[in-house]
């Protein structure tokens, strides 16, 4: 469906983009997923056409991007671009207007929406008057009023609350349930485990890593993780060794990533002997094929795929 090609972009010295390859298929939730500074937003600028590719394209259904097929997307940008003095029905029928819905799809699709996003309550609030996390769902609401081929979410949940967060999370959950193709740009590890079918992991502008969660899990060299807290980590890692794990650091924790399935008392018996402050087991996740593939000096491309 959208497809980026080898896009590079260059900004002042600095080369923001750097091959960037990927594609979104129909029915995907495909996670752009990087830290601040990864190119997250300049590739999402490129797709809205507020910045032009230095070399490479992005494609839409085979298509260079442009004026013909900007009305396919959704785009929703991190900032919030509302009518502040407009209530939530109020935005949506100006913006069905714009893409010049018909009266009566208009009205139709305006209940559909405040129906979809739970907006009953708050449909003729103005904006002003809502919290974060209810302007996000109207954000959203308003990408979709035109029914778009991809929904674009640049950092949907970036600025809230934890409690809004979750609830965001649970609305865009329900678009991938019906079938919505979404692009989105995060940098939040839990947001795209919760959310994505697939995920593309970009570093310095380049894609180092692909594919869904399960085929992203086998990046990492372990069945399970073990956590541990301990002042003598010299100890633990040279024991690791002689069980034939894998000593990691990850988010500042000592991670030991095992080949097999254990319980956590076998762990803790076979670190027997040394002072444990705490030992947590839990399966790969996410975090672990970060960290994984963001710390290779060689960056090499790994495109995950289902065994």
């Amino acid at each position: 469906m959208i497809c980026f090609e080898n896009v590079k972009k260059t900004l002042g010295d600095r080369a923001v983009l750097d091959d960037l390859s990927f594609s979104v298929e129909s029915g995907d939730v495909y996670g752009l997923l990087g830290a601040n500074g990864a190119g997250k937003t300049t590739a999402f600028n490129i797709l809205c056409g507020l910045l032009e590719a230095d070399a490479g394209s992005v494609l839409f259904e085979g298509e260079e991007i442009g004026e013909r097929t900007k009305d396919r997307f959704g785009i929703v940008p991190q900032e919030i671009s509302l009518y502040r003095d407009l209530t939530c029905a109020e935005n949506l029928r100006f913006f069905a207007e714009v893409y010049g819905l018909r009266r009566a799809r208009k009205k139709e699709r305006v209940e559909e929406l405040i129906g979809l996003f739970k907006l009953e309550e708050y449909a003729q609030t103005e904006i002003a008057k809502l919290s974060g996390g209810w302007q996000r769902r109207i954000h959203i609401a308003v990408g979709l009023v035109h029914s778009p081929a991809l929904l674009v979410l640049d950092e949907p949940t970036a600025g809230l609350d934890v409690e809004a967060r979750y609830d965001l999370w649970e609305r865009i959950a329900e678009l991938k349930r019906m079938g919505v193709t979404i692009l989105l740009t995060t940098h939040q590890l839990e947001e795209a485990e919760r959310l994505c079918s697939r995920i593309g992991i970009l570093q310095e502008g380049r894609i180092v890593a692909q594919g869904s969660l399960e085929a992203l899990r086998a990046v990492v060299p372990a069945a399970e993780v073990a956590v541990v807290e301990t002042e003598e980590e010299d100890a633990v890692c040279a024991r690791a060794a002689a069980m034939g794990w894998v000593c990691r650091r990850y988010g500042g924790r000592l991670n030991l990533l095992m080949p097999t399935e254990t319980t956590l008392g076998n762990c803790v018996d076979a670190l027997h002997g040394i002072r444990l402050m705490s030992v947590a087991l839990q399966p790969v996740r996410l975090e672990h094929v970060y960290m994984e593939v963001t710390r290779r000096d060689d960056m090499e491309f790994l495109e995950c795929r289902e065994s």
